[in-house]
This record gives C-alpha cells, structure tokens and sequence, in this order.
C-alpha cells in the first residue's frame, strides 16, 4: 500500500511508539470483520444470480 507511510506518520502524531506492528494490530480486527461481510455479500449476490455489472451478460452460476 503506498500510503502505509503515511499512515504511520500520522499514526506516531498520537502514539509516539507506535510503528508497523502496532497499525497491522489495530487493523487486524476490522480487516476481518471486512473480509467476512464481504464474502457473505458475494454469497448472497451469487447465490440470487445477479448479473456481474450493469449491461452485464455475464452470470455466476453455482451448478456446473
């Protein structure tokens, strides 16, 4: 991520020792919480056979 730098940065305005591992442990949570919402989402859009994108001929279809 190109602004990871920056994120730091303004992360030590806060929290003088803070670094790397201390971001990646305050994000962890979230990532998660994100990565389990959105995969439930693609479930659920997937599993109702909406089209890919608008205009979209495309379809995911679960049975071969």
């Amino acid at each position: 991520m190109s602004y990871f730098a920056l994120i730091v940065a303004f992360f030590q305005r806060y929290d003088k020792n803070a670094g790397i591992g201390t971001i990646i442990a305050t994000m962890l949570p979230y990532s998660i919480v994100f990565l389990i919402a959105w995969s439930i989402l693609l479930v659920i859009w997937i599993s109702f056979g909406f089209p890919v994108g608008p205009g979209a001929e495309l379809h995911y279809s679960i049975t071969p």
